[in-house]
């Protein structure tokens, strides 16, 4: 019986159920161990600010290495780069939508003026910079919880409207009708995504992974992983990265905005699907080269 650890919130519940169906298909017992995580405890406190990368995935890295639990499942966008030792990846499930999407409060008609003075909701410094680039004049709310606290929060304040994954609202059946997908707007490296850790060595486990994993889903994530990776990023930056497959190769975007979204450093490139291992290593690179590595640096800096 493997023991799968997940937060409780409504979308890892399902994440985490998902894992486990695919294992009863094949042929392997599960069960769900639920554990409370600081990143869903602490809804005032912005992301950035809590400390370290991993918030929503460190209680579970504990549990995992003490054996209370087996695996973890994780939205890929939430796992920081670098695992836990002692702790490595199992399976990476096939990709759901990769968009950003913005769930008004009423009219939209507002999105047609980019000099309007409006007022929209996010706690994500990526999605805030972009949107920023695109209406210079908006002011952006810190808006915290889970998905469904969020969903409430928009009809419960003067704001516009808010920024959220599609993936999430998606899995749980929340996406409103409403909800506009923003194809400007590029992605969390790994956006979309669900990864499945387990210990390392665990030999017999890694085997019951081995048929969740989706390898076309993995390239294309790791390829924007590495990026974030390079340019040290995580919560603290405006660093975005989507890899989509096509044909055999891949087409990549990715950059690094100020907090402002005035400056940015961007990079485009297509590869071969074989060629993909170290690109977002070699992408990356070329940005701090021409001085992306400077402007992080002041992102931190400004963020404390």
């Amino acid at each position: 019986m493997i023991k799968i650890g997940t937060r409780d919130s409504q979308l890892a519940v399902w994440q985490a159920s998902l894992v486990k169906d695919s294992l009863a298909k094949a042929g392997i017992s599960s069960e769900l161990v639920f554990i409370k995580s600081d990143g869903d405890i602490d809804l005032v406190t912005p992301l950035y600010a809590l400390g370290v990368q991993g918030v929503f995935t460190r209680t579970l890295d504990a549990a995992l290495l003490s054996g209370k639990i087996d695996i973890a499942v994780h939205s890929m966008k939430d796992v920081p780069t670098q695992l836990a030792q002692g702790i490595v990846q199992a399976a990476v499930l096939p990709r759901a939508s990769w968009h950003d999407v913005f769930v008004p409060k009423d009219d939209t008609a507002f999105l047609n003026d980019f000099q309007a003075y409006e007022t929209i909701a996010t706690s994500s410094v990526r999605r805030k910079a972009q949107w920023l680039r695109r209406f210079p004049n908006h002011t952006i709310e810190n808006i915290r919880g889970n998905v469904n606290t969020r969903l409430r929060k928009v009809q419960e304040n003067e704001w516009k409207g808010a920024l959220f994954a599609a993936a999430g609202l998606e899995r749980i059946g929340l996406l409103p009708e409403n909800a506009i997908a923003l194809d400007w707007m590029l992605p969390a490296p790994a956006q979309g995504a669900i990864m499945v850790v387990c210990r390392e060595g665990d030999v017999a486990t890694l085997a019951s992974c081995r048929p969740l994993h989706d390898d076309l889903t993995g390239q294309c994530v790791k390829v924007e992983r590495d990026f974030l990776q390079k340019l040290m990023g995580g919560c603290t930056a405006p660093i975005s990265a989507l890899a989509l497959p096509k044909n055999g190769y891949i087409h990549f975007r990715g950059h690094v905005l100020s907090l402002d979204g005035k400056r940015i450093f961007e990079a485009e490139e297509v590869f071969n699907v074989k060629d993909s291992d170290g690109k977002g290593f070699e992408i990356a690179e070329k940005l701090i080269q021409q001085g992306a590595g400077e402007l992080i640096r002041e992102i931190r800096e400004a963020l404390g």
